[in-house]
């Protein structure tokens, strides 16, 4: 039994089943599925695969048909939060990496239902600042929060104690880091214990190779945030995601570095998986960035028409601004032409 795509999508009982079917199913971490189907129970996915297979094996399970093309919902690896940033389901975004200038604006993200980790910014200039009020004030802010999410920790100080002490509190909290290296030579991070795979850092200049060397051995995945920083990241050396700053349109700016058609799989691949790498969500239940079994149930529907051959390619080029709907958690978040999502905006 087929219906078209409504908002009954997710008012159901949780535990209810759903196929989702398009033209095309571009799972990412697996092959491209022409007609395929995505099965989801709750927030999670059960089953990926081709549409008559799928429906043969859940019997009377009603489907959602999508025109397009359904991907894993993309992952904004650098987003700054505040005022009047705009809600990025749009985009056909479902996590994010964003950064938190103050408890109040964490607390008020969390509450938009998207996925990822919320960084707590912290900038105190000097030990003798973060010994007396510092350190017990991020602290505070850690246990405090308002979050239903995952919390980090956005380092920004230019003493050297200071990121040690963060680099230290990161790993006694379970607490993923995140840097910008415009403010930190790398070499500084890595002496202050800073870089490994439990941080990412945003890039906006080009990283010279020692430094993208450095970066690779430690595990550290770079969040391309301009055209600018791409110099030497696109070679498939480094583990690479996209941020887009200001909450624009993830797709676009990978869009924006596809210099030649042999890294359209690589770009989109950044805006997914790599996403999830950034923040630590690629692997195990609930995973992000991809659509397989277990992963989390996010994933947007793009207007573009393409086969398993050209998947990567037209999803890259005729993707950005053509998103249709966006789910979360495997409920409906955003659908083109719902005037009540049209103007969604995050609180701050």
């Amino acid at each position: 039994m087929s219906t078209r795509a409504g908002r009954t999508i997710g008012t159901r009982n949780r535990a209810a089943v759903f196929i989702h079917t398009a033209p095309l199913v571009l799972p990412v971490d697996g092959p491209p599925v022409e007609d395929g189907a995505v099965v989801v129970q709750g927030d999670r996915v059960l089953a990926v695969g081709p549409r008559r297979a799928i429906e043969a094996a859940h019997g009377r399970v009603e489907a959602v048909e999508w025109p397009g093309v359904i991907v894993p919902g993309l992952v904004d690896a650098h987003l700054r939060l505040g005022e009047g940033t705009t809600a990025p389901f749009t985009h056909g975004v479902t996590a994010v990496g964003g950064v938190a200038g103050d408890l109040e604006t964490a607390s008020a993200f969390g509450e938009t239902g998207l996925g990822g980790v919320t960084y707590l910014e912290t900038r105190c200039e000097s030990e003798r600042r973060w010994e007396d009020e510092g350190r017990d004030r991020l602290i505070t802010a850690i246990r405090e929060v308002d979050h239903p999410g995952a919390v980090g920790i956005a380092a920004h100080s230019p003493d050297p104690a200071v990121m040690e002490d963060l680099a230290v509190l990161s790993m006694t909290f379970g607490l993923r880091l995140h840097v910008e290296p415009g403010r930190h030579p790398v070499t500084f991070l890595d002496e202050a214990g800073v870089l490994g795979p439990g941080c990412h850092i945003a890039v906006s200049s080009p990283l010279d190779e020692a430094d993208r060397k450095l970066l690779r051995l430690r595990g550290t995945v770079i969040a391309i945030s301009s055209p600018f920083a791409a110099e030497g990241l696109l070679d498939g050396e480094n583990a690479i995601a996209v941020g887009t700053r200001t909450g624009g349109d993830p797709l676009a700016a990978a869009r924006a570095l596809a210099r030649d058609p042999e890294l359209d799989r690589l770009l989109v691949e950044a805006v997914t998986l790599g996403g999830a790498r950034a923040l630590g969500m690629a692997e195990g239940p609930g995973r992000l960035g991809c659509l397989g079994p277990g992963s989390r149930a996010d994933f947007a529907v793009f207007a573009v028409e393409a086969d398993r051959s050209t998947a990567y390619s037209a999803l890259l080029r005729d993707g950005p601004g053509r998103c249709t709907a966006t789910i979360v958690g495997g409920r409906l978040r955003w659908r083109l032409g719902d005037a009540r999502d049209a103007d969604t905006r995050l609180p701050a």
